[in-house]
């Protein structure tokens, strides 16, 4: 939650006053560390002057009424300066828990999700199998299947006769029985740079018969994408007869709102939810954020890889995303200790020695009621997350400076 400063100051005397009637009268806001005190010269000080928490910037010269509220004046005294230490609003140690001040350190650590999109399933295609005629030659044989079959791998696709594989093996059994063993592994190799496998070439060996019809079949499991084997069909060589989507795993396009895209990372964690599975989720990672952005939606998409066990992810279904965090370690503070001003980021900094003085932060992501600082602010630091608005309105009265982002320590 964040508060205009402003807003904050006007507020802030009417905090004070009920903390005042809360606490019987017994607390006040002292300025560089002085003991809290309802009279002149309590404490053996002398007050600059008086003023009403409601309206702190009229000034009386004596102590009593507030003509504004009828409320008691506060006294305000001078800097003492000295050993006390850097200015700062200081509380009375009785009072700071019926103003419900809390101080928390900052601390590293990861944030948890931090942005939910949608997005739907798709292929992954990067896992192919393009399935072409390694010679020219007829179709003669197509087995029953059809574009959006799953084949497991080695499941065929065709039968091709292919008259230039068998005049090749014909000449390689012609070969073989010369007994020479460099002519035989010559006319080996060249089976091989025809496309043959070793397979092949083993059962023409083991049979002394060529065999010019081949099946083909498919190299990965997975969706038969497209099938141009029909039986009879004259080929070329390279002419493609199927092409095959591999399902081991799948992407998940999710659309990132354009002015959220700087949240998101290639290596970012990434959590899916489908309605067809509601008791589970699925885990994946981000692997490319695409370059070009949706003119109609003003998206960008976010590409997401999951692993896909059993083939349940099919593409063209709906998912929620959670993009969770990067894994790398951030300073992180409560996301309500920080005070945004419009023209800068402040935090209330809390010192041993019981003072309170505001500094300059620059932050990054949000996520899980946790800010990441990435500037202004280091480890073990303790910052205010409770009732730092009535302090930085007390430090803004008062002129205590802001310590400057390059102050930290």
């Amino acid at each position: 939650m964040t508060l205009d400063r402003k807003t904050a100051i006007r507020w802030r005397g009417s905090l004070l006053a009920m903390a005042v009637v809360a606490g019987g009268g017994g607390f006040w806001l002292g300025h560089r560390g002085e003991a809290p005190a309802t009279a002149v010269g309590a404490g053996g000080k002398q007050p600059l002057y008086y003023y009403d928490p409601m309206f702190p910037n009229q000034k009386f010269d004596k102590p009593g009424k507030s003509p504004f509220m009828n409320m008691q004046l506060v006294p305000k005294y001078a800097d003492g300066g000295g050993a006390a230490g850097p200015a700062g609003v200081t509380i009375d140690p009785a009072s700071r828990q019926s103003l419900g001040i809390r101080v928390v350190a900052a601390e590293t650590g990861a944030l948890a999700s931090s942005l939910d999109v949608t997005g739907a399933i798709d292929f992954n295609q990067r896992d192919v199998a393009i399935i072409q005629a390694r010679s020219g030659g007829f179709v003669s044989r197509v087995y029953a299947r059809a574009p959006g079959d799953v084949v497991r791998a080695g499941a065929p696709i065709a039968d091709l006769l292919l008259p230039d594989w068998g005049g090749a093996q014909t000449e390689y059994l012609s070969v073989r029985r010369l007994g020479k063993p460099d002519l035989t592994a010559a006319a080996r190799q060249r089976l091989r740079l025809l496309g043959m496998s070793d397979g092949l070439i083993a059962g023409v060996e083991r049979t002394g018969r060529a065999n010019g019809i081949v099946t083909i079949t498919t190299p990965i499991a997975g969706v038969i994408q497209a099938l141009d084997a029909r039986q009879g069909v004259t080929l070329a060589m390279g002419q493609t007869l199927a092409q095959v989507n591999g399902l081991g795993s799948v992407w998940l396009n999710a659309a990132v709102p354009e002015a959220r895209a700087g949240k998101v990372r290639i290596g970012q964690n990434a959590t899916a939810t489908l309605i067809s599975f509601p008791d589970e989720t699925f885990s994946g990672r981000v692997i490319a954020i695409l370059p070009t952005a949706q003119a109609d939606s003003r998206t960008l998409t976010v590409r997401i890889q999951l692993a896909n066990r059993g083939g349940r992810l099919r593409p063209g279904m709906f998912a929620g995303v959670a993009l969770g965090s990067d894994g790398k370690p951030a300073l992180l503070v409560p996301s309500e200790a920080v005070i945004r001003t419009g023209t800068r980021t402040l935090v209330m900094l809390a010192t041993n020695d019981g003072r309170f003085h505001p500094a300059e932060v620059r932050v990054g992501r949000d996520a899980g009621g946790k800010t990441e600082v990435l500037g202004g602010l280091a480890e073990g630091e303790k910052v205010v997350a409770s009732g730092q608005f009535l302090l930085d309105s007390e430090a803004s009265l008062t002129g205590i400076a802001v310590r400057p982002i390059g102050g930290a320590r």
